[in-house]
């Protein structure tokens, strides 16, 4: 059971519920986190933002790619079973390469410097190294890239911390990163 309020979409706060409504629309359901966020309307507008702008870079497979990798080094087992299922469903990456993010890898070359380095700025809280820049660069990705690799990894940092804190109630089906195991 979550620790904090999973509102339904009608009894969250009324400044969130356009949100919410936009949310349904898109997916055709609430997924529980952000009926937790939306507890607080900014928090749940940041998130969606952030989401929308960061959709807009790179590819869907490398940014769940991403998103399974932050989970596992978070140890957020509701975003790595809701990235999973949406990579493997939405994204359609194999269930190979999902195994491989946990692990901070992927069977595609340039997805796997991605997912590396984003590995490394989650880890190291963004105190990479020359190497790690350099490294990331050689695989092709821009410098614009980089910082958008960083910014997906801090809104999955802050999704995974949400879920942490409130012990969200995993809406997808249900995987364990290795720190729960």
């Amino acid at each position: 059971m979550s620790r904090l309020t999973t509102p339904t979409p009608d009894a969250a706060p009324a400044a969130s519920r356009p949100l919410l409504d936009g949310i349904f629309k898109k997916l055709g359901v609430v997924p529980n986190l952000y009926r937790v966020v939306s507890l607080s309307p900014a928090a749940l507008e940041g998130l969606l933002g952030l989401g929308a702008a960061l959709s807009k870079t790179l590819d869907v497979k490398t940014r769940e790619r991403i998103a399974i990798a932050v989970a596992e080094v978070n140890g957020c087992d509701y975003c790595l079973s809701a990235h999973t299922y949406l990579a493997l469903n939405l994204a359609k990456i194999t269930p190979e390469d999902a195994a491989l993010n946990r692990r901070g890898a992927s069977t595609e070359a340039k997805a796997d410097a991605a997912v590396r380095f984003a590995v490394k700025v989650a880890e190291r809280r963004g105190k990479v190294s020359d190497a790690d820049i350099a490294a990331v660069k050689a695989a092709g990705f821009s410098e614009a890239q980089i910082v958008e690799i960083v910014g997906l990894v801090a809104e999955n940092v802050y999704t995974n911390f949400v879920n942490n804190v409130a012990e969200t109630e995993i809406d997808f089906p249900v995987l364990h990163t290795a720190q729960a195991a």
